[in-house]
């Protein structure tokens, strides 16, 4: 099997603390997410490290559904979601600049293998970074709101 990578970033028009606070907080989470995402729900927790989400991702024409565990290996700079079915593992990266942010949207996972895992490595990436691009637009267009989008 081969790892996968797939990623975003942009910068942000407001400060790391609050975007990274945007990020945390997975009630107000959906705010800001892309068509692509559907079904979000809060299970347990709701900011931060510990919280329990569920949610589809309909991408490339499939949907599937997620149960993500929400850590924080570095509050207020790195916020990672794992898939607890599965290898995927989403990684948020805020990075200060001045008075904006430059937010990465990471993922990694284990690919198939075979003529699935060929076709995988095709469409996935490309399918997966518009997404996330499309959800960093959102991201900024929320912060530049003051949270109030």
């Amino acid at each position: 099997m081969a790892t996968r990578l797939v990623f975003a970033e942009r910068t942000v028009g407001a400060p790391a603390s609050d975007v990274y606070a945007y990020i945390a907080d997975m009630r107000g989470h959906p705010r800001f997410l892309p068509p692509a995402f559907s079904d979000f729900q809060v299970e347990s927790g709701g900011v931060g490290a510990g919280t329990i989400t569920r949610f589809t991702l309909t991408a490339g024409g499939r949907a599937r559904q997620y149960r993500m565990k929400v850590a924080e290996p570095e509050p207020g700079h790195i916020l990672t979601e794992s898939d607890t079915d599965s290898s995927a593992v989403t990684t948020f990266t805020v990075t200060p600049q001045g008075d904006e942010s430059l937010v990465r949207i990471s993922t990694t996972w284990e690919g198939a293998e075979g003529i699935g895992g060929f076709f995988e490595g095709l469409f996935a990436p490309r399918v997966m970074r518009g997404i996330y691009a499309d959800e960093l637009k959102r991201l900024d267009a929320y912060a530049r709101a003051g949270g109030d989008a």
